[in-house]
């Protein structure tokens, strides 16, 4: 009977000891987990628009900034956003789903229209921002920071950064995409530079009377 005992006890050491173990490993391994920053990006201004140098353009409007190997974070670029204005909805992929690089993939609401974007990247759907699902104000507000909209496994980098815009071709694009505006419409150049130089939170609501879907529509790939 005593030996029953200390060998229980033996035992029990022994089991206090191997999840104790497993607690420091586990631990370790949280600490040393790299820490992804999902704050917005600091850039330059083109035209009242901010232009981050950390991350891709697609000529579709959309952004990707590489989190680590084969994983990039995607959303929409700050032109984009303007020209979205206030949106009621936004229409989301399911992760586990695979996106071709210039297919339509967000769908976006507003007062009984819908506009359409395509994804800057190819690969498999891994995470979906649920913050912006549940405030889309979130892409206006900060759209290279808490308006991120999903990451995406991207299994081609190189393939997937051919189809980017060249960097150095960047500021010049957003310039002539601010030029082509306001040249279709003049009123707007006013309104842009009414907050120091930044451009006005909706583009559509200083435009009575224009059409959200078609404006949107004449910038975004389809």
């Amino acid at each position: 009977m005593t030996l029953i005992l200390v060998l229980l006890m033996f035992g029990t050491f022994i089991l206090i000891d191997y999840l104790r173990s497993r607690h420091a490993v586990a631990h370790l391994a949280v600490a040393a987990a790299p820490v992804i920053s999902r704050t917005a990006p600091t850039g330059e201004f083109v035209e009242g628009f901010l232009v981050p140098a950390k991350v891709r353009y697609h000529a579709g409007h959309g952004w990707a900034q590489r989190e680590r190997s084969r994983l990039m974070r995607v959303g929409v670029d700050e032109f984009g956003a303007a020209l979205l204005g206030n949106i009621d909805h936004i229409e989301m992929p399911k992760p586990g789903r695979w996106v071709r690089q210039g297919q339509k993939v967000w769908g976006f609401s507003r007062n009984g229209e819908k506009t359409e974007m395509v994804s800057p990247v190819e690969g498999e759907i891994v995470e979906v921002n649920p913050e912006v699902v549940k405030d889309p104000s979130l892409l206006r507000k900060d759209p290279f920071g808490q308006g991120w909209l999903m990451t995406v496994h991207v299994p081609d980098e190189e393939s997937v950064q051919r189809n980017f815009m060249p960097v150095h071709l960047v500021k010049a694009w957003i310039r002539d995409c601010a030029e082509t505006l306001f040249a279709k419409q003049p009123q707007l150049a006013g309104p842009v530079m009414a907050d120091g130089g930044r451009p006005v939170e909706d583009f559509a609501a200083s435009l009575p009377g224009t059409s959200w879907r078609e404006l949107t529509q004449e910038f975004f790939i389809q």
